[in-house]
């Protein structure tokens, strides 16, 4: 079996982009893509030169068909993917902006992913890997596919693996804040690094501030902690280390949706780098800059001879 960099599993879904700013319900043209928080990890970490793999579930129709051309155009291992011929692949909206958020409309409810189980994880396959990155969507889609993150942690972390969480909350998806706050936490904790946006830190710890956060995730044996802080860069915080890396100015910001994947592929790709915690964090807020300057969800991700080619043409430092 092909040893692979790094896994990562949830859900894709076919993306309607609209071709112009306006209501969703007024556009009348869409243009066709990919969206999903791993996809886009995978798909990040592909383009810098890494084996990456994404696992999960579609449906057996144009949009699972759809999916899977996609990743193999991107070099994306979909070897565990299944098609499901009796539960659809899910699908969304997405509007156009010219500043702030764009609007997103879910159809993603009963989809083939969210029954993604642990009679469908291969031990084999997921032992080829040398690093697992999480998030917490798929904690939030079903009780099937928590478990199946739950199984795939404890089985690379007893393996001697990695892990890497993002949190990626979506309140909407949990029945409660409180079921929400202690399903995502009980993962964050048995990970090795941790990478919350701000509100999510303070929503998940009670914590107003990026220290505290932190080492709430490190007491309890979190070995680093990156917070993003949006345009002001990323805060971090190891047992050893900490401090302020600076963000990228950006003349445009189009499009705000990746951005946070965007930013774990350049941790993720830093850490498997064995570069110094700085320069990890600088790569990450390197690519979520170049992130919210594409329209798609990651069409601004670089190869790693454009990620160079930034980071040298902008480099900032550490506070």
């Amino acid at each position: 079996m092909q040893k692979l960099d790094v896994i990562t599993f949830g859900e894709a879904m076919a993306m309607f982009m609209a071709d112009h700013p306006g209501p969703l319900h007024e556009v009348s043209q869409f243009q066709l893509e990919l969206a999903g928080a791993e996809t886009n990890v995978a798909i990040g970490l592909s383009r810098l030169g890494f084996r990456s793999a994404w696992v999960s579930k579609v449906g057996n129709d144009a949009f699972g068909k759809f999916v899977i051309e996609r990743l193999k155009k991107e070099n994306v291992d979909i070897n565990q993917v299944l098609f499901d011929d009796y539960y659809p692949t899910g699908f969304q909206l997405k509007s156009k902006v010219l500043t702030g958020d764009p609007e997103v409309q879910y159809f993603r409810k009963g989809s083939a992913a969210s029954h993604l189980s642990v009679t469908d994880f291969n031990k084999d396959y997921f032992k080829s890997a040398r690093h697992l990155h999480l998030t917490g969507i798929p904690l939030a889609l079903s009780a099937e596919m928590r478990e199946f993150a739950k199984h795939s942690l404890s089985f690379m972390k007893n393996q001697g693996r990695s892990v890497s969480f993002d949190p990626n909350l979506r309140p909407t998806l949990w029945s409660s804040t409180e079921e929400m706050v202690r399903q995502t936490n009980e993962i964050a904790f048995q990970s090795n690094f941790v990478l919350p946006g701000m509100s999510e830190g303070e929503l998940l710890t009670g914590f107003k501030n990026p220290h505290d956060i932190a080492s709430f995730y490190l007491e309890k044996g979190v070995e680093l902690v990156i917070i993003k802080l949006g345009e002001a860069g990323a805060f971090f915080k190891s047992h050893a280390e900490e401090g302020t890396v600076e963000g990228f100015k950006v003349r445009e910001v189009i499009d705000t949706v990746g951005a946070g994947d965007g930013f774990a592929v350049g941790v993720i790709s830093g850490l498997l780098d064995c570069l110094d915690i700085q320069d990890v964090v600088l790569r990450g807020n390197a690519i979520g800059s170049l992130a919210v300057q594409a329209p798609g969800d990651n069409d601004g991700y670089p190869t790693k001879s454009q990620l160079h080619d930034y980071i040298e043409n902008n480099l900032l430092g550490v506070k």
